[in-house]
């Protein structure tokens, strides 16, 4: 029997407290009720709240030591030619400090650097940050105590929707560390200076180890209870909606919203209309078609909800999604450059077609600092659809199921339909964007963006431990699979193609991004 995404159906008000979807937004509001009113008045310091995953090697510190020192020594000229005798000396300090490898003193010298202001300043906040992340500072205990502390916190709050929804809550307790430390493990190692110089985000790293232990020695039962893939995203949605400003998107630029949508509506056909030529049942198709259109494993997930779909068709799905994200973060940086494309629309195609903000980031700072931002400003827009994405297909799947019985739903139906933990995201969007101050949401931002890491990370390992490679081969026969890597290769093409128009200079003038 298949294993639905919305899996309470629960009637009248008991469903407030009862249905996961509500429990997701009572949870995301809890916590953000809870930032603001520390914030407010100081019942927790928020700067706990934020733990250091970043760590460089002494090996890789010596391996980027000749790019920096050949990156100073212009600088050093530049700076005799126009007698800055000050800027000379600090440049030639952090030069022989790199020669001498002593991580304390690069750090001194790069932060001397660091005020000169410029790009002697940029070029010395590289060194001094990748100084001072040593591996030792992660794994010290003030540092982990911070974890440790989130940990406990998350075990409360999550367990109390765990009993709600009547489920084993001794086992989830039991459970529970087991996948919070498998999601720290993820943050871990994605903190390393390589991966995050790649752009390989914790969300892969998260996969993988998921991955490895579902695929050897197999998960054991007493941690199944905690192995809750949508509960916690639907969680981490919540919280993200306070992330997404309109202010932010608007001052964005129509451009950015204008590719979206065009990118959207597109790419979603295209990717239906080859699930239904490969023969992919219609529930996969809505999952595909939403999840390479949008915004990848969120949207796959709030299109799930949507339509109640089946929870091993969602991890197929997420599966996919995350397997393609790497090479694609690797390889369309470098293709921007080998084929000259402009910055700005390189920025904007990372934008429409890598499915992480994180990865969107990471690849874009890869071309130059222009195309990074242009690519936020794509990837801000489509994720802001999401609420919007995931209320048309309720209704449209609600009507199609209404049509298929020879029924025809009712405003109540398509309610019950609805994906509620969409609303949360909604309203979370609203409130900081229309009704906090600028400086509460500003201040908040960080510890907020945290917490919500925390739920992605615990949904990602969950969804790793769930999937079985055997089982994803089975699944009608790999015709998902094919029709994802086609409407992906469409969505890649499509998305260049637009960029070219919209930022290239071609129908609109280039923005003056910097």
């Amino acid at each position: 029997m298949e294993e639905k995404c919305k899996i309470e159906k629960k009637g009248g008000w008991s469903s407030l407290l009862k249905n996961e979807d509500w429990l997701a937004v009572w949870l995301g509001a809890l916590i953000i009720v809870l930032i603001l009113a520390s914030y407010n008045w100081k019942l927790i310091d928020l700067s706990k709240i934020n733990v250091n995953f970043k760590w460089t090697t002494d090996s890789q510190i010596a391996l980027r030591t000749a790019k920096w020192k050949n990156s100073i020594d212009p600088l050093i000229k530049e700076a005799e030619a126009k007698g800055e005798q000050g800027t000379v000396i600090r440049l030639q300090a952090l030069k022989e400090a790199l020669d001498q490898g002593d991580r304390k003193a690069i750090v001194k010298a790069a932060g001397k650097v660091e005020n000169i202001g410029g790009i002697p300043a940029e070029l010395g906040k590289e060194i001094a940050d990748r100084s001072k992340a040593e591996t030792a500072k992660t794994l010290k205990w003030d540092n982990l105590s911070s974890v440790i502390k989130i940990g406990i916190a998350f075990l409360i709050i999550s367990s109390i929707g765990i009993i709600l929804l009547g489920r084993s809550i001794g086992k989830y307790i039991a459970g529970f560390p087991v996948v919070f430390f498998l999601a720290w493990l993820s943050r871990f190692l994605a903190g390393n200076a390589l991966p995050s110089d790649w752009g390989i985000e914790y969300v892969i790293f998260a996969l993988i180890v998921g991955l490895a232990i579902s695929n050897t020695v197999g998960l054991p039962g007493w941690v199944k209870e905690a192995v809750q893939t949508e509960y916690y995203i639907k969680t981490g949605l919540v919280i993200l909606g306070a992330g997404l400003l309109f202010f932010e998107i608007l001052q964005a630029g129509a451009l950015g919203i204008i590719q979206a949508l065009l990118v959207i509506l597109v790419v979603w056909y295209c990717c239906f209309w080859l699930c239904r030529k490969l023969k992919v049942d219609d529930e996969f198709a809505v999952m595909l078609s939403s999840a390479v259109s949008i915004c990848g494993v969120s949207a796959a997930i709030a299109s799930c909800g949507a339509i109640e779909g089946d929870k091993k068709k969602l991890s197929y799905v997420t599966s996919l999604v995350l397997i393609c994200a790497v090479p694609m973060m690797v390889l369309m940086p470098w293709a921007v450059k080998a084929l000259g494309i402009p910055d700005l629309v390189g920025g904007a195609w990372l934008g429409g077609t890598l499915d992480t903000s994180g990865s969107v980031v990471a690849a874009g700072a890869l071309i130059s600092e222009p195309a990074m931002k242009t690519g936020v400003i794509v990837k801000f827009s489509q994720n802001a659809l999401i609420g919007v994405a995931a209320f048309i297909l309720s209704i449209w799947w609600t009507f199609k199921k209404g049509a298929a019985a020879g029924q025809r739903p009712t405003a109540g139906v398509i309610w019950e339909r609805f994906p509620k933990f969409v609303l949360g995201f909604i309203v979370a969007s609203f409130v900081f964007s229309f009704i906090l101050p600028l400086d509460t949401v500003n201040d908040t931002k960080k510890a907020l963006t945290e917490l919500r890491t925390w739920w992605f990370a615990l949904a990602f390992v969950s969804i790793g431990l769930e999937t079985r490679f055997l089982d994803m081969m089975k699944m009608e026969g790999g015709r998902p699979a094919a029709a994802f890597l086609l409407a992906q290769s469409f969505n890649i093409i499509w998305t260049l193609i637009l960029a070219y128009l919209l930022f290239g200079g071609i129908i609109f003038a280039v923005p003056d991004i910097r």
